[in-house]
């Protein structure tokens, strides 16, 4: 199977424009035919236009353009689409893990207040997992590795730390403010937050 059809680069908004998730152009070109979703034709000046299936298909191919092959020649692949009927924005909650840590705690260590570059920070269990402490929201945060490394299998009070906050399970964000334009799809830019 063709792997530009299988990677996620249409970003999908709701009815009200709204970017609420991301799909492959596999899965797109599908909603486009169903009529479940029509696609954007955004132009270099930023002219927007909402396109159905069998005008998307006699669509001009442009320099620069995402396309497929098929057997009655080249179809853009859209960077956009717009739903026809759903209109909420779905809410999320971080995935937990190393990453939505870093995003709750701001890439800051919570011990010392420093704001950390990647290779300087790791996750530390406040409670030592020697010393039963689960790995979950409530007892993970952000640290700088040196301090982190020094704290080892005590409690922060044992080495002389403190937590600027207590860590919690971050509140649930709309899914449009986790949409990541890995891709650097262009066409997105407009309808992400920064």
């Amino acid at each position: 199977m063709n792997d530009q059809l299988t990677k996620s680069t249409v970003l999908v908004l709701n009815r009200n424009w709204q970017a609420i998730g991301v799909k492959t152009p596999m899965e797109a070109f599908s909603m486009i035919a169903s009529g479940a979703a029509t696609a954007l034709d955004i132009e270099t000046g930023g002219h927007i236009r909402p396109v159905t299936w069998n005008e998307w298909l006699t669509l001009p191919v442009r320099d620069g353009d995402n396309v497929i092959g098929t057997v009655k020649g080249p179809v853009r692949v859209p960077a956009v689409l717009v739903l026809a009927k759903f209109d909420k924005v779905p809410k999320k909650r971080p995935k937990f893990g190393v990453r939505g840590i870093w995003e709750r705690d701001g890439g800051t260590c919570q011990y010392t207040g420093r704001k950390l570059r990647p290779h300087e920070g790791n996750i530390d269990h406040i409670v030592p997992l020697s010393r039963g402490g689960p790995t979950s929201w409530e007892n993970c945060v952000l640290a700088d590795k040196r301090v982190n490394s020094r704290k080892g299998s005590k409690l922060p009070e044992e080495a002389g730390l403190k937590l600027l906050r207590r860590p919690a399970v971050p509140r649930e964000l709309p899914v449009t403010l986790l949409i990541k334009n890995t891709h650097r799809v262009r066409e997105w830019e407009m309808f992400l937050p920064e």
